[in-house]
């Protein structure tokens, strides 16, 4: 994967330096605020410079120095970034911490936020109503997480023990195909990647997406890659097991709709099945096992749960309003526009 093109100050600062030798990054002064808005995820600047700092703990990028990682500089700036990011999480997300923080249970508590989730539906349009085109660029949206499926989630495996921690295992081990390559999902969906005539390459469309998709990716970084914030990430993926089931099922009938066939949605209807048992799993076993060790930590995991939904919720609305202006979701329009679903 190849650096991507900046998109303000801070992007173009460290793509700059990450052509060159670790150890020569000047943070520029601008990185304090990076824009003037209340809403970090719409922050074009600010979501790629975090995504590319992120990606240096994954696999990285072409000609960049696996040194990189770990420089004092850029590990300054992205704590920036990620200060930026969360207060703008502290201040939009409202948490329901009530039930849980007073000894109920935060399964119970999970059930109630995910269900009381009024983001846009975006499965009920790609089910109904959506050309090929746009099921095409939904696909691009989602494959800058589902090619590294499961993999953020993963950094919670080594900070937990116990129950907590076999309930991890037992979902990230379904995520990975159970050791079985052509059953790991982000196999499956470069399936269905290549079955929609799309590149099938790892981060193949950084440029094409814009600032809230990325931001949903880097929320599960930030709460991975800091031990802090373990229960959040813990109660993200409760949420995102919570609310997978029904519009998988939705995304597998639209493709469906449009001429897909088994080998194209197959990621779909895997999850259909595979999540309805992740999510009794992440809510009791694995949320509810952690808070019973931890319960003044019932705050945290509900707040991942609800940035989740609300992350996932603008990404869905900003897709839709484009669409239903007539207009490309992605920041540049795919070629060639497909007539029909690859052979």
């Amino acid at each position: 994967m190849r650096l991507p093109e900046p998109r303000g100050g801070v992007s173009e600062a460290l793509v700059r330096a990450l052509t060159g030798s670790p150890g020569t990054f000047v943070r520029p002064s601008t990185t304090a605020v990076v824009d003037s808005s209340d809403e970090p995820w719409l922050d074009e600047d600010l979501q790629l410079s975090l995504w590319v700092l992120y990606e240096l703990h994954y696999r990285g990028f072409d000609e960049v120095d696996p040194d990189w990682e770990w420089d004092p500089e850029l590990l300054a700036l992205r704590a920036g970034l990620e200060a930026r990011f969360l207060d703008g999480l502290r201040a939009g997300v409202p948490v329901p911490v009530g039930s849980a923080s007073a000894g109920g249970s935060v399964a119970a508590a999970l059930t109630a936020l995910t269900n009381a989730d009024t983001g846009p539906s975006l499965s009920r349009f790609l089910q109904r109503k959506a050309t090929l085109a746009q099921f095409r660029e939904f696909v691009v949206h989602r494959s800058i997480y589902h090619l590294k499926e499961a993999d953020p989630h993963s950094w919670g495996i080594p900070r937990l023990g116990g129950r907590p921690k076999a309930a991890l295992i037992e979902i990230q081990a379904d995520e990975y195909g159970g050791g079985r390559v052509e059953r790991m999902h982000a196999e499956l969906f470069r399936t269905t990647l290549d079955r929609l005539g799309l590149d099938t390459g790892y981060g193949a469309y950084l440029e094409h997406v814009s600032a809230p998709t990325l931001a949903t990716s880097n929320l599960i970084s930030l709460f991975g890659l800091h031990r802090r914030w373990l229960p959040a990430l813990l109660g993200h993926l409760a949420a995102f097991e919570m609310t997978s089931s029904i519009p998988n099922r939705r995304y597998g009938n639209g493709l469906r709709r449009l001429g897909g066939d088994a080998d194209a949605t197959r990621f779909y209807d895997e999850h259909v099945t595979a999540d309805a048992v992740h999510e009794q799993i992440a809510a009791h076993d694995l949320c509810g096992g952690y808070v019973a060790e931890h319960p003044e930590q019932a705050g945290d995991v509900l707040f991942g749960a609800a940035c989740g939904l609300h992350l996932d919720g603008v990404a869905a609305g900003w897709i839709l309003s484009r669409w239903e202006r007539g207009t490309t979701s992605l920041r540049s329009p795919l070629t060639p526009d497909p007539l029909a679903i690859s052979a």
